[in-house]
């Protein structure tokens, strides 16, 4: 009982302290760092979200659309009071049913079973899941922020409460088509031209509804390259609103620090830093197009098939607050299961398990690369920013949130990588005290009670999912009371991200049971960096740009293999499943020949 207590007390924390402290354009300095708790609290991934803002009051173009003013002083204090109203008597609801089965215990000296204690919290779970749905049903805005987290850690959180706030996840309050047509016009058109004369077709019914932005399916004219596109449009006077509620949470955190169990505080006021980029979609645009580039091109500069599908911003269709991009076809990876089903593919099948692990390399990839090779990396990874389009590959979307780290980091995080894929074995002193070492040149501190295996303990739990057993008695565990995360007593803010990113990629191997060490794939990588990639640039410069042959073999191979598992996808269902039953096979026997040879 008391683990479920603790458990389901940390579920109320975190819906209160809003789990989101990533950044986004302006790279933090190097020095800042939070504690530890505090960095155990940054590493769930932010659920779906279209990133948007506005604070000023646009006027329509149409005289019958009225846009929805900012939020005054008394109104964001009363907003403020109502969650708070009706969050801490949740928290204290846990309290008080623990208190009571106690002293039922103690009174009747019957002790419940385990069944009989799992039904009663059940139900204490779902009365608090419903009341906090209903708080930020009335609310909205930046608190339901906090029910995407919450509805996207299935592995965190208790299923009454992940269930209650899934609907905030795709659908979130819907503004009318003549509104956000009004929010085009006013960004888009220029003197004399009409909405008409951009966008041959418009749909009514928006693609998803965010708490910052909604998103629209739309054909271009000729005029604009007739072609399918998505129409990101920010929501009037959000930026007002989300900032206000950043602003109250910070001052009702300041007010209560003595009784939270964490600095909430420097939490909300670095929240605050983050967010005011976040809605510049210029800024996006700028973000999407550089990380394409880094995706599109090898380590010696050559054209390469990027391992995921990402959207391009149509150039002079971009504002500040409208987002024209490429339309991708497809689901995000949150009801990807439930498509794969109606599609007749079972979760334990070849095919599911091949696009597990055509998953998990793709995002490997992608932040491996940008992560070690530029630093410049998406920031917001989570499900609902993961795509899986109708053809089988995987797209990446939402760009709003970026981050850049220094290249002193780039270094030492490629150190790490390489201390963690050479090391003997998970126990060997020598081998624990140099990855432990790097740890600490990263900045990452431990509590002055923590075992002298803690920093390599910290830098296996965060890039090598397949230890079993972490070094100086820790357990792998993210919400264990033994989890070295507990024993951080600060981590470069900088760095946070990076964590969010190796997280993400961590529990989506530990739901698909594939085993993955992310330091083991980012290996090629780190020696790259490090090697500076001179003797490619060296013999690239020494061919005058020529392409060699091998360069446009690797590209057709490439190509023709992405070709290849595209056409399983339409084959019919048995065909498709003995396909990709012999394809699981070889690519398991590839995994082992490769992990025989590393070793």
């Amino acid at each position: 009982m008391k683990l479920l207590l603790s458990s389901t007390l940390q579920l109320a924390l975190a819906g209160i302290a809003w789990l989101d402290t990533s950044c986004a354009f302006a790279p933090l300095p190097a020095t800042t760092k939070i504690n530890g708790a505090q960095f155990a609290a940054t590493l769930a991934p932010e659920p779906i979200t279209e990133n948007s803002s506005d604070d000023d009051n646009i006027e329509g173009t149409k005289p019958t659309i009225e846009f929805p003013p900012p939020l005054t002083k008394v109104q964001r204090l009363e907003r403020a009071a109502k969650f708070w109203s009706s969050a801490i008597p949740i928290v204290l609801s846990y309290y008080s049913k623990s208190a009571e089965l106690l002293v039922k215990e103690a009174f009747t000296g019957v002790e419940l079973t385990e069944d009989e204690e799992q039904s009663i919290w059940n139900e204490q779970h779902s009365k608090g899941a419903k009341t906090l749905a209903d708080t930020i049903t009335s609310l909205k805005g930046f608190y339901v922020k906090t029910a995407q987290i919450i509805a996207s850690r299935k592995d965190l959180f208790p299923e009454e409460y992940t269930e209650a706030l899934s609907d905030f996840t795709d659908n979130v309050d819907p503004l009318s088509v003549d509104l956000i047509k009004a929010v085009v016009e006013k960004e888009l058109l220029v003197r004399g031209e009409r909405f008409e004369d951009i966008f041959e077709t418009f749909d009514e019914h928006s693609l998803g509804s965010a708490s910052i932005a909604q998103v629209h399916r739309a054909v271009l004219t000729e005029k604009y390259g007739n072609k399918e596109v998505a129409v990101k449009v920010q929501r009037p006077s959000i930026e007002s609103k989300l900032m206000g509620d950043i602003a109250n949470l910070k001052t009702l955190a300041k007010t209560f620090s003595e009784t939270l169990p964490l600095d909430y505080y420097t939490v909300f006021c670095e929240l605050e830093k983050q967010l005011a980029d976040e809605f510049n979609f210029v800024a996006e645009a700028v973000a999407m197009d550089r990380i394409y580039e880094t995706m599109t091109k090898d380590e010696n500069g050559y054209p390469c098939e990027s391992p995921v599908v990402m959207p391009r911003p149509v150039p002079g269709l971009v504002s500040r607050r409208v987002l024209v991009m490429d339309y991708l076809d497809g689901v995000p990876l949150s009801r990807a299961a439930e498509e794969m089903l109606k599609k007749g593919i079972k979760p334990d099948s070849p095919e599911s398990q091949l696009f597990g692990r055509r998953l998990l390399k793709s995002l490997t990839e992608v932040f491996g690369r940008c992560i070690l090779e530029t630093g410049f990396f998406h920031a917001d990874p989570h499900p609902g920013n993961i795509f899986v389009l109708e053809d089988g590959r995987i797209g990446l979307i939402d760009f709003g949130q970026v981050k850049q780290i220094s290249g002193r980091e780039r270094e030492t995080l490629s150190k790490v990588m390489l201390a963690l894929d050479d090391r003997v074995s998970d126990d060997n002193p020598s081998d624990l005290e140099n990855i432990g070492n790097l740890a600490l040149e990263l900045g990452v501190e431990l509590a002055d009670d923590a075992p002298a295996e803690g920093p390599a303990a910290v830098a296996m739990w965060l890039f090598d999912g397949s230890v079993e057993n972490l070094p100086g008695g820790y357990d792998k565990g993210e919400l264990s009371p033994n989890s070295p995360v507990k024993a951080l007593k600060s981590f470069p803010q900088d760095l946070v991200l990076v964590g969010r990113s190796t997280i993400l990629i961590k529990g989506l191997s530990s739901r698909l049971g594939i085993p993955w060490s992310l330091s083991q794939e980012w290996a090629p990588v780190a020696r790259r960096v490090l090697e500076g990639n001179t003797k490619q640039t060296v013999e690239a410069e020494s061919k005058s740009n020529k392409i060699r042959m091998k360069d446009v073999m690797k590209l057709l191979k490439t190509w023709y293999r992405g070709k290849a598992s595209r056409a399983v996808t339409k084959l019919p269902s048995p065909v498709r499943t003995r396909v990709a039953a012999i394809a699981l096979k070889l690519q398991k026997r590839r995994e082992a020949k490769e992990s025989k040879r590393r070793t």
